[in-house]
């Protein structure tokens, strides 16, 4: 027994010291344009997600998550913060997203992350505390409570496969970029417009489109 843990702990300690060496070495290319080992690559995307899938197993999602309140808030909000990487509906890329590795998924289509369904509480978590060396902030840190960030995780669960019309209408009818809070928003719009802005951007996929002039919203192009 005593051998076996012995062996042990002079393999770690191997492992350790070889890492240090390589490490100091200045051997491993940590440029974002040098793309990592697929073996690495997917070492590194299991341990994130089972780490973020123990954190976020206790978190509880509010009663009014489906709230077409909490999407028509989160919509300014994404759409201020979230679009240079994770896009917007008929947006084909971005600078910054096209230089970034990992490259963020495409929440638009999901179709860079195919094994994966849209879980209210993983996005929160991933919203709140962000991700190691992968880009995403944690937009706590800059200010974003809780319940805004509730807000942006209920958008997102409503983008995928949005109409590039109704995500403007949206955005539109949001409060914009405003997250202290839902007792903090400042609402610019009047409220029965608002709401019939947002179940008309919330129907059925396949139902006509509402007309919506966005002539001075400024993000119909997405040019950045």
């Amino acid at each position: 027994m005593n051998k076996i843990l012995i062996g042990a702990l002079t393999t770690i300690v191997f492992g350790a010291g070889t890492a240090t060496i390589v490490a100091a070495s200045g051997l491993i290319d940590m440029g974002a344009d040098t793309p990592h080992n697929p073996l690495v690559y997917k070492a590194l995307e299991f341990g994130r997600e089972r780490s973020i899938a123990r954190r976020a197993a206790d978190l509880k999602v509010p009663d009014d998550f489906g709230n077409p309140e909490r999407v028509r808030r989160g919509a300014g909000n994404y759409d201020a913060m979230c679009i240079d990487c994770h896009l917007a509906p008929e947006m084909s890329d971005s600078e910054i997203r096209k230089g970034l590795y990992p490259r963020p998924p495409n929440l638009v289509t999901q179709a860079q992350m195919p094994e994966l369904s849209r879980d209210s509480a993983r996005d929160f978590w991933i919203i709140k505390h962000g991700i190691k060396a992968s880009g995403m902030p944690a937009w706590s840190k800059g200010g974003m409570d809780d319940e805004a960030i509730w807000d942006l995780a209920a958008f997102v669960q409503k983008l995928p496969g949005l109409a590039k019309a109704d995500y403007d209408q949206l955005v539109a009818a949001s409060d914009g970029h405003a997250h202290g809070g839902v007792n903090d928003h400042v609402d610019g719009h009047d409220e029965h417009e608002s709401s019939s802005a947002v179940n008309t951007a919330l129907k059925p996929v396949g139902s006509p489109a509402a007309v919506h002039s966005h002539d001075d919203h400024g993000h119909g192009t997405h040019k950045h």
